[in-house]
């Protein structure tokens, strides 16, 4: 067993915040390597994507009071380097919802969508009244979008700790506005020296004003990666 101090940070409006934990890595059979993983292995990561981003989007209809419909997810696991460049590019302006994951999995998650979409969601949920496109979130707005994500993260991550039956506790979500690439900077500076690699999953929404992509993407550690899949018997 070898020790390790690591450092993690989490982002509220363009500050960095930083908590330091200490945390033991096991090079036991509960690790996986993202390289070698078999292909039965990855489509029990691909259900977990799946059934994930359908609960989510049933929690975001319910919010939203409107019928919701979300194509097949697109899942892949992908290197950090490679995810601006699905996600509209890197300087494409997007919106980034992150929580920092503890207890049986531990790691981030993040919620992303494009700015004109999450202005479709926010203008939804407060009953038609949103600011331009083109123009800043109000204080109102950015209220309404942190409350978003933290129900479509919710329920994502309800569903992840239902299927596998581990408990996950998640930090306060913090939310960014800023070019993919520099939100994506963060996990990619936390997590590259653990593993380069997070699995992506794009979820397209019907019916929410237009159509709207977004982006989950789970970065669990090594060792909570190969937890989710001994608890599912693999």
């Amino acid at each position: 067993m070898v020790s390790a101090l690591c450092g993690h940070r989490v982002f509220s409006g363009t500050r960095l915040v930083r908590r330091t934990t200490e945390r033991a890595w096991c090079s036991s059979m509960a690790e996986v390597k993202l390289d070698e993983m078999n292909h039965m292995q990855f489509d029990v990561l691909r259900e977990i994507g799946n059934i994930g981003a359908g609960n989510a989007t049933t929690a975001l209809s319910q919010m939203l009071s409107a019928k919701i419909d979300m194509k097949v997810p697109k899942i892949d696991l992908l290197e950090f380097k490679e995810l601006g460049e699905l996600i509209g590019g890197a300087e494409n302006i997007v919106v980034g919802i992150l929580l920092t994951l503890q207890d049986d999995i531990d790691g981030m998650m993040m919620f992303l969508v494009e700015k004109k979409a999450a202005k479709s969601m926010v203008k939804l949920l407060m009953g038609g009244f949103s600011t331009g496109e083109d123009e800043d979130f109000s204080e109102m707005e950015l209220s309404a979008m942190q409350e978003i994500g933290n129900i479509i993260a919710g329920a994502y991550l309800s569903s992840l700790s239902a299927l596998t039956n581990m408990k996950i506790t998640s930090s306060v979500p913090y939310m960014a506005i800023d070019m993919a690439g520099a939100i994506l900077s963060v996990p990619a500076i936390e997590f590259g020296k653990i593993s380069d690699k997070a699995l992506l999953i794009e979820t397209e929404f019907g019916d929410v004003g237009e159509e709207v992509n977004g982006y989950f993407i789970l970065i669990p550690t090594l060792e909570s990666y190969g937890q989710m899949l001994t608890s599912l018997g693999l």
